[in-house]
């Protein structure tokens, strides 16, 4: 199934596979957002890290440390997200992050015209438990985005080959304006 969008873990006692990775992270762990179910596409795992995908990033942001920057990048709908997904808290930085993210939306659209939605993940999106930029925030990892790539459904997560490559020029200049705003705003 090449849309399989989970891990290809095995639980004792169950015959779904895998773990939706993106419910795996010890942020807000097991919360709205997330299943319990393992056969839910949303399946959160048995517990917190328990992925191996996802504890290789939990281990090497861990033992690196002093990472400023971290994106997530997936798809579709055209949106760019930073925490919360788990809570309605406001991120600490909320105000710098909106501000970065309309910038980087700005700078996406100038070249074809794409239009994206920005925002906390649970005021753009929906409640999202156990997410991967939830816990890099959390890390102290002050700039974690979340893209959600094109479309906005009208092909999902078919997306034609002729807008692979808009869609990486386009997100680069994003990227870029908060690979620029990080480095010009040490903390």
């Amino acid at each position: 199934n090449r849309m399989w969008r989970k891990t290809r873990s095995k639980r004792e006692g169950s015959t779904c596979i895998g773990v939706d990775p993106n419910r795996n992270w010890a942020a807000g762990f097991g919360g709205s957002g997330a299943s319990g179910n393992p056969c839910s596409e949303t399946y959160r795992g048995p517990y917190a890290e328990s992925e191996p995908e996802v504890k290789a990033i939990v281990d090497f942001v861990r033992q690196h440390g002093n990472i400023k920057a971290f994106i997530s990048i997936h798809s579709y709908s055209q949106m760019l997200l930073y925490p919360y997904g788990y809570t309605k808290e406001q991120a600490a930085d909320h105000l710098e992050l909106d501000a970065l993210a309309k910038k980087a939306v700005a700078a996406l659209e100038s070249l074809h015209g794409t239009k994206y939605r920005y925002g906390s993940i649970i005021n753009t999106i929906y409640q999202a438990s156990g997410g991967t930029v939830d816990w890099t925030y959390d890390q102290g990892i002050k700039y974690s985005y979340t893209f959600e790539l094109r479309d906005k459904g009208r092909y999902g997560f078919l997306l034609p080959a002729n807008q692979i490559l808009p869609t990486a020029e386009e997100t680069w200049l994003a990227l870029r304006v908060i690979m620029e705003h990080t480095r010009d705003h040490p903390y």
